[in-house]
């Protein structure tokens, strides 16, 4: 089971470039534009509450199992023991294609087949955040947005895992009450 836990990102990148691809072919002349862009920003929005809820919930989630630590260890746990393994930054197709299958159910049997267009929104953001995550590992990220990604989620990593469980829309963490103080150390 710990290779299925690996992804490169030369694999991430080909493989996401060719499934959002045939994605928006699936989705083609379901909805008009305007339609569609708006299904595709109320699913980038929704991913970003979807990133947040996995991050801070499962991810993180403690039990008395045994088994389930280990789940939750292989699923996210390892990338915390080496958070500078460029091949653990990038959450591995074996886990994001079924969740991804389900959320385009989802999306279908919400808004018919203009539901492609929402599911749309909701993967894109996933690749955005799985590249803006590998970034803050990887990257120095020097733009000023780039550097408080990065803060934030290091701070995560290295000040308090209990903290600063977004990434592409750090936002939450305030929302949420799980913003990491900054005079914390």
């Amino acid at each position: 089971m710990e290779k299925l836990t690996l992804m490169s990102p030369r694999m991430f990148v080909g493989s996401w470039l060719l499934l959002l691809s045939a994605i928006v072919w699936v989705g083609w002349n379901s909805a008009s534009f305007m339609h569609a862009g708006a299904l595709i920003i109320a699913g980038l929005f929704a991913w970003t509450l979807f990133e947040y809820a996995m991050h801070r919930f499962p991810f993180h989630y403690t039990s008395e199992r045994s088994v389930l630590n280990h789940l939750v260890f292989l699923m996210h746990g390892n990338h915390h023991d080496n958070p500078g393994d460029e091949m653990r930054n990038l959450m591995p197709l074996v886990v994001s294609l079924p969740i991804a299958s389900l959320v385009w159910i989802g999306s279908l049997a919400l808004a018919g087949a203009p539901g492609t267009w929402l599911f749309f929104g909701w993967i894109s953001g996933y690749v955005i955040y799985d590249l803006l995550h590998y970034a803050c590992h990887q990257w120095p990220m020097k733009s000023r947005i780039g550097s408080a990604l990065k803060r934030h989620h290091m701070r995560h990593h290295y000040v308090d895992e209990g903290g600063n469980y977004a990434i592409s829309m750090i936002l939450w963490d305030r929302v949420f009450g799980t913003r990491i103080n900054t005079l914390r150390r």
